[in-house]
């Protein structure tokens, strides 16, 4: 059995496009989006109500959570002064764009999914296990991840969050980053997500997916965001 899951598509409908053409053309038996949806991009509402016409089933990411809920900002964490301004610009304007049917949608998203396949028991989380907006690196130390996920009761756990693709192990519980499906971080401006095969042994793909970036660059620019955006698109990294 096949297992798709994808996340942090940040309002990149061009992104998710070209992410869903590739995810029907393997036709895995469960697609899951771990969250993120808006946010940084151009696209908010046109990427919830994609979802929500594919009846893909959602976790809410973090910056759902301050856009759904109109908060003051949106659990990204940023240190540097210029990094809060242009996610306080992101965040407003997000909030002024994305229609109140649409923000209702996304209060309704749950914090985690678990389901079972081949007999094995998978977490979704958009952060980490405890929190929405935690962080999991690949070099997370095990000792770690083991304090975590202890009483998860999970044999794998898919997170976003970070846009970094990777899989690890931590003890018996592997763990698979999708990656982002809208917003590279990693030097390429192909966008990424997991597929996990199910059978004997777990076998996990990262494909990193080519689309039209400059075009949702384009789309940036002709909006009040910050042009930085558009140039992180352009670069795959921010």
């Amino acid at each position: 059995m096949l297992l798709a899951a994808f996340s942090d598509i940040h309002a990149n409908k061009h992104a998710l496009d070209a992410v869903l053409g590739d995810i029907a053309r393997r036709a895995p038996d469960r697609v899951v989006c771990l969250g993120d949806l808006v946010g940084y991009g151009a696209f908010p509402n046109e990427v919830i109500e994609t979802i929500r016409a594919e009846g893909i089933p959602t976790i809410v990411g973090n910056y759902d959570d301050g856009v759904g809920f109109d908060k003051d900002e949106c659990g990204c964490a940023y240190t540097d002064p210029a990094d809060i301004e242009r996610g306080d610009r992101s965040l407003r304007w997000t909030q002024r764009v994305v229609t109140a049917e649409n923000k209702a949608w996304l209060r309704s998203l749950p914090r985690e999914l678990r389901f079972e396949m081949e007999g094995r028991r998978i977490l979704c989380v958009h952060g980490s296990p405890r929190r929405i907006n935690e962080y999991l690196y690949e070099d997370r130390p095990e000792r770690s991840l083991l304090r975590m996920f202890e009483g998860t009761e999970a044999d794998i756990i898919v997170c976003g969050h970070t846009h970094l693709p990777y899989r690890r192990w931590a003890g018996t519980v592997h763990l698979v980053n999708t990656g982002t499906a809208g917003r590279p971080r990693y030097g390429d401006t192909r966008v990424c997500y997991a597929v996990v095969e199910m059978g004997d042994e777990i076998r996990v793909e990262l494909p990193r997916i080519s689309y039209d970036f400059e075009a949702a660059a384009q789309a940036i620019e002709a909006t009040e965001l910050p042009r930085e955006f558009a140039t992180a698109l352009r670069l795959g990294r921010y």
